[in-house]
């Protein structure tokens, strides 16, 4: 268990270390071959930081209003706010917000930017379905999320990605419309080499910087697993709960793709299902995740 937890942390920071050095190159090539030179260093890693800023202190707020969650308290959902005090109080972290989305499919998520501002989120069907063992195990693992600051990495993650892209989008567009002159037009061979591996970069970066953040996803996902079996010390109960999510045939209503790796389980598991579609999806297979968990 204690070896899981430190393999899935140090593989989810290199990839990061990796999606920076990305940016900062795509950055580089860009102002390299037009006329912004080191500025377009410098526009890569302010992109980032200003999107960074934003997502930092709102995307809780964001992404409880897109997923439409109703917060309850001891009065409403005793059961749900009690057994996450109690797990809380456990894992020697503030007690975080309780809210139920009102959908029979089964699944959960933590958000915020720190434990001291983090909501957990729950589907009625999840509360419903579930038993003592596995309600615990589901909410063990988002408070693992919360512990971890899982929530505030896949942040980081996606803004990243989309800075990477953003950039991208920039460079070709300026091939296009050729308002990005090449600095050097007397380069000769160093200034094509230049001007093709800006193009290549400008069409494979966003989908690198994609695939870099779905590794991260499923990374934290298993780091997560392993922390709730810790937390519990019944991996059982967590193993049982995603047996049941997986078996669920109901779509989340309020599930998009913008929100999906937020979940416990995949939301959209019918849209991510076999061939390429597995490359993108944002959760390792519930089957591995069960067998590592019934291991323990």
């Amino acid at each position: 268990m204690y070896d899981q937890i430190a393999s899935n942390k140090l593989r989810s920071t290199a990839l990061i270390v990796v999606f920076v050095l990305l940016l900062a190159l795509i950055g580089y090539v860009f102002g390299q071959v037009t006329d912004w030179g080191y500025l377009g260093l410098v526009l890569a890693l302010f992109v980032a930081f200003a999107m960074s800023w934003g997502s930092y202190w709102f995307s809780d707020r964001i992404v409880l209003s897109i997923s439409r969650a109703r917060p309850v308290d001891r009065n409403t959902e005793p059961y749900l706010v009690n057994t996450v005090e109690g797990l809380s109080i456990a894992a020697g972290l503030p007690v975080p917000r309780a809210y139920v989305i009102d959908d029979p499919a089964p699944n959960a998520f933590a958000t915020g930017r720190n434990p001291e501002n983090a909501a957990i989120a729950v589907t009625s069907g999840l509360v419903q379905m579930m038993n003592r063992q596995e309600l615990e195990g589901v909410l063990a693992h988002e408070l693992a999320h919360i512990k971890n600051y899982d929530t505030l990495l896949q942040t980081l993650a996606a803004v990243l990605a989309g800075s990477i892209t953003l950039i991208s989008e920039w460079m070709l567009r300026s091939f296009w419309w050729g308002g990005g002159r090449r600095r050097d037009n007397t380069g000769g061979q160093l200034g094509a080499i230049l001007l093709i591996v800006a193009i290549v970069l400008a069409v494979l970066a966003p989908l690198a910087a994609t695939l870099i953040q779905l590794a991260i996803s499923r990374k934290r996902e298993y780091l997560a697993d392993a922390s709730s079996a810790m937390l519990t010390r019944y991996p059982i109960g967590l193993a049982g709960a995603l047996r049941k999510i997986e078996a669920d045939q109901n779509q989340l209503r309020m599930a998009n793709k913008a929100t999906e790796s937020l979940y416990i389980a995949n939301p959209l598991k019918a849209q991510r299902a076999g061939g390429m579609n597995a490359l993108f999806n944002t959760h390792p297979p519930i089957a591995d995740r069960i067998a590592r968990l019934e291991a323990m």
